[in-house]
Order: structure tokens, then C-alpha cells, then sequence
């Protein structure tokens, strides 16, 4: 994976879920210019880890709003899946309702583009990115398929990037910058 922090993000055009009638709303990079960007990516829909994150991130996105930032959810499943998977009750392991989309990266070019793509298997693995307003990635993580995310850990690094100072190890939103 090439180093992508403090580049230009790579620009994507993908079919989303924004409008589950039509399913035919896409995104693209630009589409969030003016916002910070939280795109993660996970490797397949109907599976064990990845609800707990998508929906933990849905459960925060209020918050995430609060500080200027939109969430995009990314597979390389259909956005016919993603339909179904949100269409599914949450007791029965489906989504639910969500409070962002979800993007179909049917080609795997993005995950690729992004470095998160295992090429054996056709799947991302969770990879995170924060990108700026201008559309430069501040920050970036990979998980490997077993381990999820932390969304407290998310919004804590946004809101230190956000300060444009120097935080230092496990600052929170209030406390000083160096």
C-alpha cells in the first residue's frame, strides 16, 4: 500500500443507497468537497463483525455531523446487497435503517485504489479514511477482518485533526495542544 496520508485522496464514482427506491444516486470524491469524509470500507455484507461497525457508526452519525463530517460506508457487494442487508431487521441480523449510505464498489477499483483490497478473495478489508475539505487524507488505519473498529476512537481523531494543533497521546475534544 502506498502512503496516502497527506495526499489527495484517490476519486471514486460509486452507485450508493442514498435513494433505496432507485438505487441509482452516485457518489464521488467531489461530492463531499466543504466536508471532512469518513470512508471506511469492510469486506462483505450479511457477515458477523461488520453490522457492529456500520451500525455503531449510524448510531453515532449525529455526532459526526456535529463536526462537519459525512459518513460513507464502502464494499465491493452490490448496492442491490446493501439494499437487502439494510432492508433486514437488525434482530435479524440485517442493518435497519442507517444514517448514511453505503457505497457498491462493484469494479474493486476504490478499495484497490485505497489499498485495502485483498486481490485473492475480491473483498476490503477495514480500512478507514478521514479526508479534509479539500479532499487530502488526514488519516488512515487498516484492520484485519477480525478486529472492528473503535467509532469513540473516530470522532476522537477527527476532533484532533480538527484543531489543526499538535495533540499528543490520547487527547480528548478540551484538553491542550502542545
Amino acid at each position: 500500500m502506498s502512503r496516502l496520508v497527506g495526499k489527495k485522496a484517490p476519486d471514486f464514482n460509486m452507485l450508493t443507497t442514498k435513494n433505496l427506491d432507485t438505487l441509482a444516486e452516485r457518489v464521488t470524491l467531489d461530492s463531499y468537497k466543504g466536508k471532512y469524509l469518513v470512508l471506511f470500507f469492510y469486506p462483505l455484507d450479511f457477515t458477523f463483525v461488520c453490522p457492529t461497525e456500520i451500525i455503531a457508526l449510524s448510531d453515532a452519525a449525529a455526532e459526526f455531523e456535529q463536526l462537519g463530517a459525512e459518513i460513507l460506508g464502502v464494499s465491493t457487494d452490490s448496492v442491490h446487497s446493501h439494499k437487502a442487508w439494510i432492508n433486514t431487521p437488525r434482530d435479524q441480523n440485517g442493518l435497519g435503517q442507517l444514517n448514511y449510505p453505503l457505497a457498491a464498489d462493484n469494479t474493486q477499483q476504490v478499495s484497490r485504489d485505497f489499498g485495502v483490497l485483498i486481490e485473492e478473495e475480491g473483498i476490503a478489508l477495514r480500512g478507514l479514511f478521514i479526508i479534509d475539505p479539500e479532499g487530502i487524507v488526514q488519516h488512515a488505519t487498516i484492520n484485519s477482518l477480525n478486529v472492528g473498529r473503535n467509532v469513540d476512537e473516530v470522532l476522537r481523531v477527527l476532533e484532533a485533526i480538527q484543531t489543526g494543533g499538535l495533540c499528543p497521546a490520547n487527547w480528548k475534544k478540551g484538553e491542550s495542544t502542545l
